[in-house]
């Protein structure tokens, strides 16, 4: 694993600085003049709380706009470097919390990963964590179940790498499974719970998979093959 080098955290904690700059700016304008009686310090405390959590998500979202998150082998000391590593701080340092956290409602978390830059289809919730969410692209009616993972980045040694995760629509992801780098799931898939799918895994449409590595268990129903 390549360490973090001085310049990528100084990019970092000068985006926290605007961040927190933010979030008491706006509880300031927001609240500062009312009267908040016995619990103002309390109030004004989970307000800049709240606001620099919003706060984190545009500045984030901001930074990816201008430097976006691309796939590829990332070489050292490059422009993608800096950006992958920026990245990874601000999940390691605020996101993660929310991510891994199973006190947000699922609801809200579809919200937390719309806004972190996933591509989420209508009726799609994540019981599980998208650690890559600008790279994690999945359809429509898809579950991910409890404690699942999906993650876009690869980490062998001093190889650093991205590639994307693509998930079809009506998709059943089981709880705890693993699904990795590149890895690629057809419409109406199903990955059994505790299953590890590798990297650049391709998974038919309607196939089962399962497993530790994941292997396919069962074919994709006739009909329904030829129905998609």
């Amino acid at each position: 694993m390549r360490a973090i080098k001085p310049a990528q955290i100084a990019v970092f904690l000068g985006l926290l600085a605007l961040i927190l700059a933010l979030g008491v700016g706006a509880t300031a304008l927001l609240l500062g003049g009312l009267p908040l009686g016995d619990f103002r310090g309390v109030a004004l405390l989970l307000a800049a709380a709240l606001l620099s959590c919003l706060s984190a998500l545009l500045v984030y979202r901001c930074f990816l706009w201008a430097m976006p998150l691309r796939e590829g082998e990332v070489a050292e000391n490059s422009r993608h470097e800096l950006v992958a590593n920026v990245n990874f701080l601000f999940y390691l340092l605020l996101f993660n919390s929310l991510i891994r956290t199973h006190f947000i409602p699922v609801p809200i978390m579809r919200l937390v990963y719309l806004a972190l830059g996933a591509r989420l289809g209508a009726n799609t919730y994540s019981a599980g964590a998208l650690l890559d969410p600008p790279l994690t692209r999945i359809g429509a009616n898809t579950i991910i179940g409890h404690d699942a993972a999906i993650f876009a980045h690869v980490i062998e040694g001093a190889k650093l790498e991205f590639k994307a995760v693509v998930i079809g629509d009506g998709v059943t992801i089981g709880a705890t499974a693993v699904v990795m780098a590149g890895a690629r799931i057809g419409d109406h898939a199903i990955v059994s719970a505790g299953a590890v799918v590798t990297k650049d895994t391709l998974i038919g449409a309607g196939e089962t998979w399962g497993g530790v590595p994941a292997r396919k268990i069962k074919s994709a129903p006739a009909a329904r093959v030829g129905s998609a």
